[in-house]
């Protein structure tokens, strides 16, 4: 039975093979809108007491906000009521005259009205000279003076009420409540992931040819809610974004489109998963204002969205095909929807999930060379990190090909020199002796007592600590190859020997620091 019951949904009535019992599936109570699918609000206006006077304060609006019915009642009866009392206005000036009775029978009277002799015939001079028809046989004699302000009367007051009268049906008739009927919502809303984001959204197009200038598109959260500080917020009002920061919600809207909601921190639907949405009690009302392109006129069209309307791992199919010099929208296919994979669970959690399975970089701080010890602090730090560390033999790539060359010549020198025990070229042995004055120092200080039967562990201490004063020269070189090649007159660059002293050649800084030490 559930399973009939996941088939068919909760409206549907499950009945037992057996004629003894019989089980219904309680009915789903129908959702209480604010906003009907065609746009009227639900809302009635109740006990306004003394303020009902406000409508008649602005009397034509009223009469234009009213249905077409009441319209055509009040147009009849204006009409209506305003002929017979001027007809009887005049049936009154000829019974006061004695026209009623006097002229059919003296030929030399003359009466206010010619051929007016009872309420008819009054009745249809009014209406001739209303309308202007003016058949002949009925008109105002000039000894009849209160006859002409009375025509003249009834002449002002009759432009007064056709123009109040025509102008309201005019307006009415020429409302864009009726263009907002062409103007198509989809029937649901769908959720599912766009650019790899989580979005909301549903489709609008527009049936006529004529075009909405200046379309723009809203969307608000109806939900009822309670505030920290315990006020009860009924059918508050939140605004979703679609849009607006970067120009979506412009629309050009001359075939169907689908506005997106995207669903991130700043959103209401945040923390709310497919299972959780369906058990919220919410209303989208989607906005969508422009002018008519015939007209001129601003129109608005309006629908909403309950949270049944909702359709999580959906996605619109595609309306729009090219056919043989223009494009075909098939509006059969406007509303259907298909499903694709979506995650299930909201976007809050993805992101929590996503923050929990990303290992965090391990970020190791630069340490400062301490005033103290110089520049042997960052020395043993380089010893220390050589995995973290540039390489020398980077760095001497980066030079000239001359310069690598005598780079890597005096390298293979000296490495020749220490594990072969042999002099150096230029006659002296290998020793301590024949380095720079700040590794001798450094050895002296970093490099422990070895034993004689580890000269391998003794060689790898020592490369290691010629590697990183050969790494400061070669930095040094080329720098005084750069300055040497951007001179005006440029000077031949000379490079030491090995056998030659390294203070000599060093910077004046590097060679004042060594004597200070």
């Amino acid at each position: 039975m559930s399973a009939l019951r996941r088939k068919f949904g909760e409206d549907y009535q499950v009945v037992n093979t057996s004629s003894s019992l019989t089980f219904s599936a309680p009915v789903k109570r129908k959702r209480q809108r604010f906003v009907e699918k065609n746009g009227r609000c639900n809302v009635q206006h109740g006990n306004l007491g003394g303020e009902t006077s406000r409508y008649l304060s602005d009397l034509f609006t009223t009469l234009v906000d009213l249905k077409w019915r009441w319209n055509l009642l009040i147009f009849i009866l204006t009409y209506t009521v305003a002929w017979l009392v001027m007809a009887s206005m005049w049936w009154v000036i000829a019974y006061i005259r004695g026209d009623l009775s006097n002229s059919g029978h003296d030929p030399s009277y003359t009466p206010c009205v010619a051929n007016v002799y009872n309420f008819p015939s009054a009745f249809l001079f009014f209406i001739e000279t209303e309308a202007t028809i003016g058949y002949g046989s009925r008109y105002i004699t000039e000894k009849c003076p209160e006859g002409i302000i009375l025509f003249l009367f009834q002449s002002l007051l009759g432009s007064i009420v056709d123009a109040f009268l025509i102008g309201c049906m005019f307006i009415k008739m020429s409302q864009p409540k009726k263009r907002a009927e062409t103007l198509m919502f989809s029937q649901d809303a769908v959720i599912s992931q766009r650019d790899g984001k989580l979005c909301l959204m549903f489709r609008v197009g527009n049936l006529r040819n004529s075009h909405m200038v200046s379309a723009q598109i809203r969307c608000k959260l109806i939900k009822s809610r309670q505030t920290p500080e315990g006020e009860f917020l009924p059918l508050d009002q939140c605004e979703l974004d679609v849009g607006f920061g970067t120009g979506a919600d412009q629309l050009f809207l001359v075939s169907p489109l689908t506005i997106c909601h995207e669903i991130n921190t700043n959103s209401p639907f945040f923390d709310l998963s497919q299972r959780s949405l369906m058990n919220e009690q919410f209303e989208i009302v989607v906005i969508l204002e422009g002018i008519v392109e015939t007209t001129g006129m601003t129109c608005q069209a309006r629908t909403s969205y309950t949270e049944d309307e909702s359709c999580g791992g959906h996605r619109f199919l595609p309306v729009m095909s090219l056919e043989e010099g223009f494009f075909r929208v098939d509006y059969s296919q406007f509303h259907n929807t298909f499903e694709v994979p979506t995650p299930p669970y909201s976007v809050k959690e993805q992101e929590e999930k996503s923050s929990l399975t990303s290992p965090n970089p391990i970020t190791i701080a630069p340490t400062l060379p301490s005033p103290l010890l110089g520049n042997r602090v960052g020395r043993r730090e380089r010893l220390l990190s050589a995995d973290h560390a540039e390489h020398p033999e980077d760095q001497a790539s980066r030079l000239p090909s001359k310069l690598q060359r005598m780079s890597s010549t005096k390298e293979e020198h000296l490495w020749r020199a220490l594990k072969t025990g042999t002099a150096l070229p230029g006659g002296k042995a290998s020793s301590t002796g024949d380095l720079s004055l700040s590794i001798q120092r450094f050895r002296s200080s970093s490099i422990p007592a070895v034993r004689q039967g580890q000269p391998e562990e003794q060689v790898k201490l020592l490369s290691r600590d010629l590697d990183a004063e050969e790494g400061d020269l070669v930095k040094h070189r080329q720098s005084t190859a750069i300055s040497t090649v951007t001179t005006a007159t440029p000077a031949p660059v000379q490079f030491p020997l090995v056998g030659s002293r390294p203070e000599d050649n060093l910077p004046p800084k590097l060679r004042k620091m060594n004597a200070d030490r």
